[in-house]
């Protein structure tokens, strides 16, 4: 556990890349992501229309 005392190191140098070293983009990620959000909304409508369904008084 730190106790406050420490002195940290800080480098303070920065780091450039270059062109060849940028990190490529991930679009892949968001696209997943909001295709699960999809079908866990999806989901949960089923559900609660299910639910709807079985509460429903059909003796009209």
């Amino acid at each position: 556990m730190s106790t406050g005392k420490e002195q940290l190191e800080v480098d303070d140098e920065l780091v450039e890349l270059e062109d060849d070293e940028a990190p490529a983009p991930v679009p892949e990620v968001a696209k997943t992501n909001l295709s699960k959000r999809l079908i866990i909304d999806n989901l949960l409508e089923e559900r609660r229309l299910q639910k709807q369904l079985a509460d429903y008084d059909f003796d009209l």
